[in-house]
């Protein structure tokens, strides 16, 4: 007998709720005209995702008014289980004070030394999701 993995497609509103579940996710870009990904510390907030930063290649792209895509996801290769969400839409830098000063206050410390006084919002323009579920073993 053969173990059968489900895949499951999520909606957007499934994939902005596990978002929601998780803190690190990776940001992908394109530096120097070549694709980069790093990861980054991001909330979701009123159906962005919101990243928290002190500059470099990601600030200079996000204050373009870029396209770049977002992933992040939970697996556990014990179970074979887990789910992945992608997000691509424009990166725009936040600058308005009140909106500064409401994303601001869902931070939890940087996992890196150093001020993170930039903020950057993805707009969710177009979301993916798959959830891959314990395999299931076939009864006779």
């Amino acid at each position: 007998m053969v173990d059968r993995q489900q895949l499951e497609v999520l909606d957007r509103e499934q994939c902005l709720g596990l978002l929601r579940t998780v803190q690190v996710g990776r940001l992908v870009f394109v530096e120097d005209a070549l694709p980069a990904v790093q990861p980054v510390n991001f909330r979701v907030k009123r159906d962005h995702v919101v990243i928290r930063g002190a500059g470099g290649a990601k600030l200079a792209t996000a204050a373009g008014d870029t396209v770049l895509a977002f992933q992040a996801d939970e697996l556990d290769p014990e179970l074979r289980a887990g789910w992945s969400v992608t997000v691509v839409g424009h990166a725009n830098l936040i600058t308005d004070v009140t909106e500064l000063v409401d994303v601001s206050g869902t931070w939890l410390k940087s996992w890196v030394d150093g001020r993170r006084d930039h903020f950057v919002r993805i707009e969710v323009e177009k979301v993916t999701g798959r959830r891959l579920h314990t395999p299931v073993t076939p009864t006779a």
